[in-house]
């Protein structure tokens, strides 16, 4: 049995578990779909945002020291999207409404993650007999004169317009 074809089952025993998701979806850190159990929800594209917050968060717990990125919860009114590190090829997204157990989310989240992490883990090297896609290399993106890396962007934040009594805005 194929690697997705593995993943998936995860995700319909995930969702089978806790009756509260009603999404799941596995990606790539590229943001390629691996598998999805999601109905009503584009997956490429959620797959897309979540390796974006993948990277927004490897930068915050990079800037605040606070070791290895592990998971991402957003709360919207209508319910929660949790992201959670499955091993350093993958990461998967769950979709729960807003009476989902939180606590079960990250316990079950957790648990699969670790499963999909060892199943990519497992998943055989192209070798060459199949060689790995090519993709087109993109050319550096040479830097801004005057600018500063990411890495050096401040750790403070400066201070906010602030309005003077009397004037036009506020006063």
């Amino acid at each position: 049995m194929a690697v997705e074809a593995e993943v998936l089952n995860e995700l319909h025993r995930l969702r089978t578990r806790m009756p509260r998701l009603t999404g799941a979806l596995a990606a790539s850190v590229d943001g390629f779909v691996l598998a999805q159990d999601m109905p009503g929800v584009q997956p490429e594209g959620l797959a897309a945002l979540t390796a974006a917050a993948l990277g927004v968060g490897h930068r915050m717990v990079d800037l605040t020291a606070s070791g290895e990125f592990c998971e991402l919860l957003v709360r919207g009114a209508g319910g929660y999207v949790a992201t959670y590190a499955a091993g350093p090829a993958a990461i998967l997204t769950l979709l729960a409404d807003d009476r989902a157990n939180v606590g079960r989310l990250h316990l079950e989240g957790r648990r699969s993650g670790a499963h999909i992490a060892g199943l990519m883990a497992a998943r055989p090297t192209p070798g060459p007999a199949s060689p790995a896609p090519v993709h087109p290399a993109l050319p550096p993106v040479p830097p801004v004169p005057g600018s500063r890396p990411l890495s050096a962007l401040p750790l403070r934040i400066p201070q906010q317009f602030r309005p003077q009594r009397g004037s036009e805005y506020g006063g």
